[in-house]
């Protein structure tokens, strides 16, 4: 073919919305020359029979403002791109049943309203007047979201291809992608029936055939991609007389409803209904042998399956009783791709250089112009506007086998419109990875939580605690873990606590040229040999990328700790930075850590081991504990006297087990979040994370402007400095109810929203519930007076001084 691209700058493999919006969003920042590849036609995978929904509602702060992005994209595409759509801005109702969702549908709102979504609650009265035809007797209230609707989705992908082509770049249809060659200097191959094109990049947008795709990465770092196709089925009626009336009437179409609680949305289809379930009972496809996926189901559907969501139509009809009214007109039932969180992966390939996956979309029409914008700026900038971790393909590490994400797509599904409470742990596809003590944690009480993969104790029950799924459905603190998590926290503040804390991330980096190197990565100095350091990595603009603790061994010896959750995101970010002679060894899964702290922890471990106990502060040594091999680490996460005990898996029942005889407390992860934030101290992704600089984050003392390397983000981080920042990371005091502060909620000075908090718990030691946040610099001054917005409730908050509420002088930690 004459016509054939041969190279490009990069190239997409998938032509659905997402695909098509990356093609679209890579010619707005100016690159060009890139290439879109489809099997089939446009929009041929889950694009096509997609219902087209394009809500902003989300309680994650990144995909709330991807969906705002596309919202706010496709109010203007038709004029951008001159092709003519079908998008209904027609509003949405979430109906709440209990005080529960009218709580989460509150903290929905304060973040809407901090995006600039205009979200207003309503009375079931007021939902009646919109609404004529909707049932509210039994109802707690309404979210009214004026930004809802819906867009053909077909139009939708058509426009963004034209407005791509139209900016010069190209679409190859009926042109299936085979494989590709990463080649020496890690540009790429990819392998076509028409030919090969040479690219700098590429991308993995192939919707359910992601998993297919990503194999092809495998000989050049990749895994299987963490996804599974479910069957969604919505029904369209045939046409309602008073529909057509009612829209004539008021000149356009009814609000999109959401009954959450009983889960399924129901909107105006023309002049009749559009009913998509989220059944409890749903099925998956694809899962089994006798059922594989076939090489091309492009533009197919599966036969319909009305008995799995009867229950669900009957309550649908019901809530809107015209439904009833009308016979159903069409059933769509067709793959719909879950990743095991229900969220997309959108960002670099984990392990792969110069590779970016957009896929696995439940909600692509209304994800899709915020993920080609979110793509485009992860390759081209080499960075994203928000903080996108919620997305990130690196969230997943190696224990995403197909089981789970099998059962945890089913999960996810069957529960789509859920409340994600805090204490809340989804019971599918657990115990994937285990402590080698697992089995004495569980002994001991331990109510196990999830932390990329791996089973850890958030908190220790004692016989007749209730420890049901059910007693976890609260947005409060008070539940049956109050009172242990205190006694927890009273344990390691009195006397000594141990944690088991299986999957803290270990790298290894050793090699001549390993010092330069990481004095050319991270913002501050390198610990003497025998000293350990908190260390930091910035992006080029000078925002946290990310936080490790550096343990250096020898001169050209260290070992980099960090979060369990930042395992293959820090991985990469190491194995970039260091030159050939250095080696980067993950050694995570070898190793267990218990954290033993409190004032008598030096007592009981001198006990036990041949250590000098005597070593001051942010040291580390090998010595024997309970006989065993060692590796002790003199910090605490908790702010008191402790070390890291850090051991090979086979060593650490017997240390553990003499741990607990010398008189150590079992404490949990709900008990070291409550320690941890009374001090002050970041938790990565939460606190720490690319939506702030090091300046504002508070971490100044972490940057060495002065050292002659040009590390990422220094000038960044210079000119802040000279200019001053706009934010300030602030301690906060808060008269809480019921509930302390989650992540992002509003921080008010009179009727003005002027931050967010990053993380808040309640401080057992202090008698206080704690929020740590950002707020404008202005504020920041100990003793001002603040608002936080929780779960609807503004409860005053006073900005603390710059030092940490418990132990302000780390008089205890260095005792």
């Amino acid at each position: 073919m004459s016509d054939f691209p041969t190279k490009a700058k990069v190239v997409i493999i998938g032509g659905g919305v997402v695909g098509c919006s990356a093609l679209y969003h890579l010619a707005k920042k100016g690159w060009s020359d890139c290439v879109l590849l489809e099997k089939n036609e446009l929009t041929a995978g889950s694009t096509w029979h997609a219902a087209g929904n394009v809500p902003t509602f989300s309680t994650s702060w990144a995909i709330m403002n991807m969906q705002r992005y596309s919202t706010e994209l496709y109010s203007r595409l038709a004029d951008e791109v001159d092709y003519p759509m079908n998008y209904h801005v027609s509003g949405s109702i979430r109906l709440a049943h209990s005080k529960e969702r009218m709580q989460e549908f509150e903290r929905a709102m304060s973040m809407g309203r901090y995006q600039g979504i205009p979200m207003e609650m309503w009375t079931p009265e007021q939902a009646k007047a919109r609404y004529p035809f909707l049932e509210t007797h039994d109802l707690e209230g309404v979210l009214y979201d004026p930004t809802d609707g819906d867009i053909d989705p077909a139009q939708l992908t058509q426009a963004l291809a034209k407005g791509a082509r139209d900016l010069g770049q190209k679409i190859v249809r009926f042109c299936p992608a085979t494989d590709v060659t990463q080649k020496d200097d890690g540009s790429w191959i990819v392998h076509t029936e028409k030919g090969d094109i040479t690219c700098d990049y590429v991308v993995n947008a192939a919707g359910y055939y992601a998993q297919r795709v990503g194999e092809w990465f495998k000989p050049y770092g990749g895994r299987t991609v963490p996804a599974m196709v479910m069957s969604h089925q919505y029904l369209l009626t045939d046409e309602v007389p008073e529909i057509e009336a009612w829209s004539k009437e008021n000149g356009g179409k009814l609000p999109l409803l959401r009954d959450v609680d009983v889960s399924y949305y129901l909107r105006q289809e023309k002049n009749g209904f559009n009913l998509g379930p989220y059944e409890p009972n749903c099925r998956g496809h694809w899962m089994t042998e006798d059922d594989p996926m076939p090489e091309d189901f492009s533009f197919q559907l599966w036969n319909d399956d009305l008995d799995r969501i009867e229950d669900i139509v009957t309550d649908a009809m019901e809530r809107v009783p015209l439904m009833a009214t009308s016979g159903v007109g069409r059933v769509i039932n067709g793959p719909i791709p879950y990743a095991p969180d229900g969220l997309p992966l959108i960002g670099p390939m984990p392990g792969v250089s110069n590779a970016f996956e957009a896929h696995t979309f439940t909600f692509g029409i209304a994800q899709g112009g915020g993920a080609g914008k979110v793509l485009a700026e992860w390759i081209v900038d080499g960075h994203t506007e928000w903080d996108m971790w919620a997305v990130d393909p690196r969230r997943y590490t190696d224990y995403t086998d197909q089981d789970y994400c099998n059962q945890k797509g089913m999960e996810v599904y069957g529960n789509e419109y859920a409340m994600h409470f805090p204490h809340h742990e989804w019971p599918a596809a657990r115990e994937k990875k285990l402590s080698p003590v697992h089995a004495k944690v569980k002994e001991l009480g331990g109510q196990m939580g999830a932390y990329n993969g791996w089973e850890r104790a958030n908190w220790f029950a004692k016989p007749g605690d209730d420890t049901s799924l059910e007693a976890t459905h609260t947005w409060g603190r008070s539940g049956p873990w109050e009172q242990r998590i205190k006694e927890e926290c009273e344990a390691v503040r009195d006397h000594c606590g141990v944690l088991d804390l299986p999957g803290f991330s270990r790298f290894m980096v050793t090699g001549e040229g390993a010092a330069e190197a990481l004095r050319g990565l991270i913002t501050g100095g390198l610990p003497k040999v025998g000293r350990i350091n908190l260390v930091y990595i910035a992006d080029d603009r000078g925002r946290i990328l990310t936080e490790m603790s550096c343990v250096r061994l020898a001169d050209e010896a260290f070992m980099m700790i960090t979060a369990a959750t930042a395992q293959w995101h820090d991985r990469d970010i190491l194995l970039s930075a260091m030159p050939a002679s250095v080696s980067v060894e993950d050694v995570t899964t070898t190793r267990d850590t218990l954290i033993v702290t409190g004032p008598k922890s030096r007592d009981i471990l001198a006990g036990l081991s041949d250590g000098d106990f005597e070593s001051g502060w942010l040291t580390h040594q090998s010595a024997t504990v309970a006989g065993r091999e060692a590796f002790l680490i003199r910090v605490s996460f908790a702010g008191e006297l402790g070390w890291e005990v850090h051991a090979l898996n086979e060593d650490m029942p017997v240390i553990y087990e003499a741990v607990l005889e010398a008189g150590a407390v079992p404490f949990g992860m709900y008990a070291l979040n409550s320690l941890r934030i009374e001090k002050g101290y970041r938790a990565w992704k939460g606190d720490l994370s690319t939506d702030y600089s090091l300046l504002e984050g508070g971490l100044e003392r972490f940057v060495k402007l002065d050292k002659p390397q040009a590390f990422p983000g220094k000038a960044a981080i210079l000119a802040e400095k000279q200019r001053g920042m706009a934010k300030r990371f602030v301690t906060l005091k808060v008269d809480a109810g019921e509930a302390d502060a989650p992540y992002m909620s509003c921080i008010r000075h009179g009727d003005a929203i002027v931050g967010e908090t990053t993380s808040g718990a309640w401080g057992y030691r202090v008698g206080a519930s704690i929020a740590l946040g950002m707020v404008r610099a202005d504020l920041a001054e100990p003793g001002t007076e603040l608002q936080v917005d929780i779960y609807g409730e503004l409860c005053r908050a006073v900005v603390q001084a710059d030092a940490p509420m418990w132990d302000p002088d780390n008089e205890r930690l260095r005792a």
